[in-house]
């Protein structure tokens, strides 16, 4: 079977899919308020709700991106509408993302499971090849595993929020002595939390539909919308409140939360636990809050390689990726993407020295693959928006494509990487479009408008058998031949009119006058004798039509509608001028009266 025919099934629910997404939002706690505290200290207030802000702006946006995109809504189905090529680049972006986003999260769980720094990478490989072993059934099975994950992880973030409250104050908190400059290259590089909701963006190809949908006319806007909104929600919220948790810590505390940055939520469980009930309960809860947090890392790195396998599958069935990308195995995940899924992010992690170097090399992929999409989407007037959501859409736009310069200026190694991966993946669309028989040609914007599929929205192959053909013939003409041979290629019905003209004005009605019969005309009998013999020999039904009339056109249109006729087969007149202005052309008369429904062919 032709693998590019088969459709992964749809089997990810809204609470699947926002558990797919939690683990990798929900993760974003774990090390941004450290991150931020580690650039800014007690200033990093205002970063870390910036963060939360600009975090919440593309969850809506990303919301109204996979009501558009059913069938994927990441950046490869919105900038494929612009530009295949801007399409791949995108993607490519996004694969750098979240093979970053795979190896930072393993790293990071390795940090709360507190593994020795010296056997951190070879842990973070191992947990990725495990990983990869788990996708082999499909986000189904995965997502089931990151509800287990998430919903801890949830009551933890609300106990240690609970405990904090009768502690935070505004006390601590600095003001900023830097400028805005320094600020905007701190905010930037914190930004460590949206290629979660890029990857649930691809999934929507194996999202549950909404009530009503099908496979031929997808949605997946309510199921897209609750999994999103509920997750950024938490996300948003709970960041904030545990970044001011972090900041209402005595400064006497600095030096260990600068020494503990990597496993913050740690840092705080302890504190406030200590606090709240004792010192007993506060190394309880923390050792607690670091093997839940731990275990919800590892659905951050499940749910970056499953995003990864979705992409690239993605890329194989568009014929942008070798065909062979697209072949799925007995759960419906396809087999290449899922190695090479896994290979990536273990890659990464065995040539990375830390934490901190893998998360230069993060942001720069997400922001990109997210800055093309929502670009893409709100310069797209063909996409049915509503006028605040393409407005909004172009705010964030402009954001994020300032963070995305400000990044390439700041992370050369990050930069690097993303040349890398760019170079490669153009290399190998390339051979596979080279062994797909495909070239790259250039056009002009009125050919590309020709030859578009939607230039010709209501073009229709009409091959079906059974049309019935209407022809007026004079005589043994080349028309009457042609009408011969469609009926017996459409295997229809042919009408043979004659249409013997009455060229006399009478007063009245005739009297006592007969059905006139073809039989009966000697010009008529020869034509109708001939085809009906023909009819018998070549297996064509034939059926002759006789009438006298002042207007043969009229005539023709008249038994045309009765009949029913699909095609009307007329002969090119060959009057000369004057007899054509004095009489009239029968043609020209019956193209102008014929109604839509019947095609009228004129043989010459």
């Amino acid at each position: 079977m032709d693998s590019l025919s088969v459709h992964r099934p749809r089997n990810v629910d809204w609470q699947r899919a926002a558990a797919l997404l939690y683990g990798d939002w929900g993760t974003s706690k774990a090390y941004v308020i450290g991150a931020a505290f580690l650039a800014a200290a007690y200033s990093s207030f205002p970063i870390i709700l910036a963060v939360c802000a600009l975090t919440g702006l593309v969850g809506y946006n990303y919301v109204v991106v996979c009501k558009l995109f059913p069938d994927g809504g990441g950046v490869y189905s919105a900038a494929r509408l612009q530009s295949r090529f801007l399409a791949v680049m995108g993607s490519l972006l996004l694969v750098a993302d979240l093979t970053v986003t795979a190896s930072l999260s393993g790293w990071s769980a390795m940090a709360y499971f507190q593994i020795p720094m010296e056997h951190r990478a070879a842990a973070t490989i191992g947990l990725i090849l495990f990983v990869g072993a788990i996708n082999y059934f499909g986000p189904k099975h995965t997502g089931s595993v990151a509800v287990w994950l998430a919903l801890p992880t949830v009551a933890v973030v609300v106990a240690i929020i609970l405990i904090s409250l009768p502690h935070l104050t505004l006390a601590h908190l600095e003001p900023s002595h830097k400028s805005f400059a320094k600020n905007w290259t701190a905010f930037v590089g914190v930004i460590l939390a949206l290629s979660g909701v890029e990857a649930i963006a691809n999934l929507t190809g194996v999202m549950k539909l909404d009530p009503g949908a099908s496979l031929e006319r997808p949605l997946v806007g309510r199921t897209a919308r609750k999994a999103i909104l509920t997750v950024a929600l938490e996300v948003v919220v709970g960041t904030a409140l545990l970044g001011w948790a972090m900041l209402s810590l005595s400064p006497n505390l600095k030096e260990l939360l600068v020494n503990r940055w990597d496993d913050m939520l740690t840092v705080l469980a302890e504190q406030y636990g200590k606090m709240a009930v004792g010192p007993g309960f506060g190394k309880i809860f923390g050792l607690m809050t670091a093997l839940i947090v731990g275990l919800l890392l590892l659905s951050a790195v499940n749910t970056a390689v499953g995003a990864l396998i979705g992409l690239l599958y993605l890329l194989a069935r568009d014929g942008e990726m070798p065909r062979p990308f697209a072949r799925l195995n007995s759960h419906g995940v396809p087999w290449l993407p899922l190695f090479i899924a896994t290979l990536l992010p273990m890659l990464v992690v065995s040539f990375s020295p830390n934490q901190i170097s893998l998360m230069e090399l993060y942001a720069i992929g997400v922001v990109g693959a997210i800055t093309v999409n929502l670009g893409s989407c709100a310069s797209n007037r063909n996409l049915k928006m509503l006028w605040y959501e393409r407005a909004l859409m172009a705010v964030t736009f402009v954001v994020l494509f300032g963070v995305e310069l400000t990044l390439a200026k700041t992370k050369p190694n990050a930069l690097f990487f993303i040349v890398c991966i760019l170079i490669t993946g153009f290399a190998l669309r390339a051979v596979a479009q080279r062994r797909a028989g495909l070239r790259t040609i250039t056009v002009s914007r009125e050919v590309a408008a020709a030859v578009a599929p939607e230039s010709l929205p209501d073009f229709r192959v009409n091959l079906n058998p059974g049309q019935s053909i209407l022809v007026a013939a004079r005589g043994m003409t080349p028309v009457l031949q042609f009408a011969l041979e469609e009926a017996r290629l459409r295997q229809g019905t042919l009408y043979v009119l004659f249409v013997k003209e009455l060229a006399v004005a009478l007063p009245g009605p005739l009297e006592n006058a007969e059905r006139p019969r073809w039989q009966d005309d000697p010009q008529a009998s020869r034509i109708m004798c001939a085809v009906l013999d023909h009819g018998r020999q070549h297996g064509v039904q034939v059926i002759p039509l006789y009438a006298i009339s002042e207007n043969p056109a009229s005539t023709i249109l008249d038994l045309s509608a009765t009949l029913g006729i699909d095609i009307l087969m007329l002969g090119s007149p060959h009057r000369n001028k004057l007899v054509s202005l004095l009489k009239g052309n029968v043609v020209t008369e019956v193209a102008r009266s014929l109604p839509e429904n019947i095609q009228l062919v004129i043989h010459g």
